[in-house]
This record gives structure tokens, C-alpha cells and sequence, in this order.
């Protein structure tokens, strides 16, 4: 791998997080204290939680402000992650450990838990400490979230393996690959024999390589860690609408800016299309200009529907245990299995829909590239 290549992996994948990281926490909620229905006192006892799988399965899918471990009793095992926020010309810098959670406000701010368009968000406060004041604006959030701090993560490990790699091919040059060099070399070769070249062509695959491979191994490192569901595994990166945009909106600046002429001329007069669809109305023109931007909308959509569509089925059945323990311990002894059964295989399902997302991305990708430059002679 050459040192060109390295740094723009590098660099491309620090342009994306930083650029991410403002769009997730425009967009993003935190749901690191779910909510839990209770039973109204009676005279049998206090107030019995009861069990609520739509706040436990959004715990796990969307963002929050801090990474959530594990919990003993109650005892909740935290990662605190860095806040950071710029307000009234002034940037405002703490931990989340903070907010305690979500329960308490710090500084003038807190984490919104009132259900509405602001849900997740930190917002400011009254001189109380607790009521949200509602005519203040929102301050600019560019705080390290549970994605984006994956997103650090698997940018860490990125580097780490293919700087690995790159210093074994100088160390052991025309030797056969040894070591990490055995499972990335065929993954490269992959990318570039069976996407770029056949996508994009023999003379100009080689520009492209650079972004396609960070594409692929971006998307695949995040998909594969969002599975494990032990700290530093199990953040929903891919499965963020935020991150999908970007890289979509990246895809879609070089595919335009890799055009030529000739390909917005066909745009507008498509060659070999019948005259009364372009006049009196332009019909064919419209389709294909319109085309042009829905292309990366089905990027975005397709990579977040099928990564968050995952972990949801998974979640669902990870549920049914605790929902039929409520119901009856026996009938829970029955179904819990099955649960258990179905979850192992939607997993190793997820393992193939990890490689397979990647591969879509990357693929639908170099075809975009390689019909951006059309032929003038065509």
C-alpha cells in the first residue's frame, strides 16, 4: 500500500468523522436512561416496574451522550464521553458523568427527556436546575457521542491494521502475504478486480481506489463491531441515518465532479430517445436529472434500513424472553430457548448482511463513478 494511499485513507476518515459528528447530534437522541411503565399503587405493594420493550430496543439502536455498559442491581457501569458546546460565543466543555445520567442538569444545561422534537438533545434550563427554558436557543452540539466515538474507534483500528499491513510488504516485499496481509490482501484484490475495474474501467479505476476501499472497510469495521455486543462493540454507526448521509453526500460530490460534458449533455438529450418524450414536455430529462439525486437518497436509505432493521429483529426477540417471564416463569422456560435459538441465527445472519452491506455500498459506488464520464463519440 502505498504512502498516498495510507493518508488518504486517514484523512478521509477523519473529514467524515468530524463532519458526522455534527449532523448525529443535530439529529440524534439519547436514550441512555430509558423509560420504564409502572403499575399505580394498590394495597398489595409500591409501584412495580414493568418491563417496556419499544424504550429497551431504542436504548440500544440510537444515539446517546454516553456508552452504556452494563448495569448490577442499581448500579449502572458507564463510559463517560466528552461534552462539548458552543453557546453564545463561548465553547462550554465537560463530561456527561455530569447530567448523572440524564437526572440532573450542569452548567444551565441537561438532557432533554420530555417526549418532542427536542428528546435526546441537551437544551438549556431555568435558574431551577430542572424546567427546560423553551424561548432559548439550542446550542451548537459537537460532542462525542456513542457513534461518533465508535466511529473514533474503528478509525484506530483501521489504521492499525493497515499500517500493519503496509510495513510487512516493505519489510517482506515479493514474499507470499503472511499474517494480516493473508485477510486484507484477497479484500483488496476483491475490491479492485471484481468492483473498480468492472464498474468503473481498466484506465480509470485506479483514482477511485483510494475512497472505494475506505468505503468498503469503513462500512465493514462498523458493521462488524456493532455486533459484538461487549464495550468497545454494539454501537448502531452504520445503522445512523447521519453517517449514511455522509458518506451518501461524499459519493455523490465525486460522482459529480468526476463528469464530463458529454454526460450532461445525454442528461438533458438522451441519444436514441423517441423526440415527443423530451418535447413539448421534457419528460425523459426530468426523469434523469431527478435520477441524479436519488441515487445517494438510496445509498443513505438502504445501508441505515438494513443495519438498524437488524439490530431491531434481533433486539425483538432478545424482549420476548423478559416479556413471557412477566407473564409466567414457565412459559418463559419454553419460549426462552426458541428466543435464544432465533437470536444466535439472525446473528450469524447479520455477519453475512455485514459483508454484503459493504459490498452494495461499495459496489453501487464505482458504478455511479463509472457512468459519470460518458463517451462524446457514443
Amino acid at each position: 500500500m502505498s504512502l498516498k494511499l495510507k493518508r488518504f485513507l486517514i484523512l478521509t476518515a477523519i473529514i467524515s468523522t468530524v463532519v458526522c459528528t455534527a449532523f448525529i447530534n443535530e439529529n440524534g437522541k439519547n436514550a441512555s436512561t430509558p423509560t420504564v411503565k409502572t403499575e399505580e399503587n394498590t394495597s398489595e405493594g409500591p409501584k412495580k416496574e414493568k418491563f417496556n420493550p419499544g424504550d429497551m430496543i431504542m436504548e440500544h439502536v440510537v444515539d446517546a451522550h454516553e456508552w452504556h455498559v452494563t448495569q448490577f442491581g442499581n448500579v449502572h457501569v458507564v463510559v463517560p464521553l466528552p461534552i462539548l458546546l458552543y453557546d453564545q460565543g463561548k465553547f462550554v466543555f465537560f463530561m456527561s458523568s455530569k447530567f448523572e445520567h440524564g437526572h440532573k442538569s450542569y452548567l444551565g444545561y441537561k438532557i432533554e427527556e420530555a417526549k418532542g422534537a427536542n428528546n435526546g438533545k441537551i437544551v438549556k434550563v431555568l435558574p431551577d436546575g430542572e424546567t427546560t427554558d423553551k424561548t432559548a436557543k439550542l446550542p451548537f452540539d459537537f460532542s462525542i457521542t456513542k457513534t461518533v466515538f465508535a466511529m473514533l474507534l474503528s478509525l484506530i483500528l483501521m489504521c492499525f491494521v493497515f499500517i500493519s499491513v503496509a510495513n510487512t510488504y516493505k519489510k517482506h516485499p515479493n514474499q507470499p502475504p503472511r499474517g494480516l496481509q493473508a485477510w486484507i490482501e484477497p479484500v483488496i484484490l476483491f475490491v479492485r478486480d471484481d468492483i473498480a475495474k468492472p464498474s468503473i474501467g481498466e484506465e480509470r479505476h485506479a483514482r477511485f481506489m483510494p475512497f472505494l476501499l475506505m468505503l468498503f472497510f469503513f462500512i465493514l469495521f462498523n458493521n462488524l463491531m456493532g455486533l459484538i455486543p461487549l464495550f468497545p462493540g454494539g454501537a448502531n454507526v452504520t445503522g445512523n441515518i447521519a453517517v449514511t448521509m455522509v458518506l451518501a453526500v461524499i459519493t455523490f460530490i465525486i460522482t459529480t465532479f468526476s463528469t464530463n460534458k458529454a454526460y450532461w449533455s445525454h442528461l438533458i438529450n438522451m441519444p436514441g430517445v423517441p423526440i415527443w418524450l423530451k418535447l413539448p414536455v421534457p419528460l425523459m430529462p426530468f426523469v434523469e436529472i431527478f435520477g441524479v439525486f436519488i441515487k445517494p437518497v438510496v445509498l443513505m436509505i438502504r445501508l441505515f434500513a438494513n443495519i438498524t432493521g437488524g439490530h431491531i429483529i434481533i433486539l425483538g426477540f432478545v424482549c420476548l424472553i423478559f416479556i413471557f417471564g412477566e407473564k409466567n416463569i414457565w412459559l418463559d422456560t419454553v419460549v426462552g430457548p426458541f428466543s435464544y435459538a432465533f437470536m444466535v441465527f439472525m446473528n450469524l445472519l447479520e455477519l453475512l448482511v455485514a459483508f454484503l452491506q459493504a459490498y452494495v455500498f461499495t459496489l453501487l459506488a464505482a458504478i455511479y463513478f463509472g457512468m459519470a464520464k460518458v463517451e462524446s463519440h457514443h
